[in-house]
């Protein structure tokens, strides 16, 4: 979980040689809407999908719609640590309904291709100094932690003119994001800077603001704003939801979505699920020490100790249902 991983096993600030992009855990960008400034590493494909009900409402303009939605991420890293692709799909499905009549529609939502790269990670070749005599000294804040990680996206939005969810003069156009990527201890922040449909007539700004917090190894949750600012639509969307880890490679989770305002009024909610094929990958290797190794190499050393002892309990029931004798059954 880009976010969301790095909370639990902040792997990459790993020691003495350090992995540069890589998580031992699944890096996704759901359930919020912001990008993560890191890559999931060369070699790795991800999909990231998602199913939502969606239900909006105009007071003025009398309409209304409800319907649902899937959507797709598909990310995959290339040439560095730092660099991928990724093509996001959305396509809806809904029934629209205004005070002249009502009719079904659906078609793409949201189909962009693009690439994200990252300019600059403050902790890839950090090495904090270690007070051997004070753990209050050793975890303490650390100004540095304000300096984000910085990556930047550029792609294109692919849908046609003839889609109900677009203008006529849409058509191919770019889009870029400038990413900000900061760790606090459990809690990471994120922030978007977009520039959306830049050629056309309704050229898009935007911004997203993401809070992330782990509650364990296996949970986490986040709370988000989306501001969205056009000579068509302005509006803020507020977001909230959870996600917790099946595994190393998979990831489900749930959110909800609102706005403020009734023009229009919008609502809509949904789960996903998230998976990682990294079986390619193949470590890149960095000087430096991570300011997290304490922390990295003791959460190793606990899980390697819970599978280890899982595997031994499994081992003795196996030879004590081996041991049982079994009764003859009686004539």
């Amino acid at each position: 979980m880009t976010r969301l991983t790095k909370l639990l096993i902040p792997a990459l600030f790993t020691a003495a040689v350090a992995q540069a992009q890589y998580t031992d855990q699944i890096n996704t960008n759901r359930p919020g809407q912001s990008q993560s400034a890191f890559a999931v590493g060369q070699t790795v494909f991800q999909i990231e999908s998602g199913i939502n009900g969606i239900y909006e409402k105009h007071e003025i303009s009398r309409y209304e719609y409800y319907g649902a939605n899937a959507e797709i991420a598909l990310r995959y890293g290339v040439f560095a640590e730092e660099f991928e692709f990724m093509l996001n799909m959305q396509y809806e499905f809904d029934r629209y309904t205004n005070s002249l009549e009502t009719y079904n529609r659906n078609d793409f939502r949201q189909l962009t291709f693009g690439a994200k790269y990252l300019l600059y990670d403050p902790d890839k070749y950090y090495t904090p100094e270690v007070n051997l005599y004070s753990w209050k000294e050793n975890h303490k804040f650390r100004w540095r932690s304000l300096i984000p990680a910085v990556a930047v996206y550029a792609g294109f939005n692919l849908i046609g003119k003839n889609n109900p969810y677009t203008f006529p003069s849409d058509g191919i156009s770019p889009k870029i994001v400038g990413i900000l990527h900061n760790h606090f201890g459990k809690w990471v922040w994120v922030n978007n800077i977009i520039g959306d449909k830049l050629t056309t007539d309704y050229l898009s700004l935007g911004w997203i603001t993401t809070i992330t917090r782990g509650f364990s190894e296996k949970w986490s949750g986040f709370l988000e704003y989306q501001q969205y600012v056009s000579d068509y639509y302005a509006d803020g969307v507020v977001r909230l939801g959870a996600a917790h880890l099946l595994n190393e490679t998979m990831q489900i989770d749930a959110s909800i979505s609102t706005n403020f305002k009734d023009t229009p009024y919008v609502a809509y909610g949904g789960i996903g699920f998230s998976w990682r094929f990294d079986l390619n990958y193949k470590e890149v290797l960095l000087p430096g020490k991570g300011d997290r190794e304490d922390e990295f190499n003791k959460d190793k050393a606990k899980q390697k100790e819970e599978r280890d002892k899982r595997k031994q309990e499994r081992e003795e029931r196996r030879k004590a249902l081996e041991e049982t004798p079994v009764e003859p059954s009686g004539e």
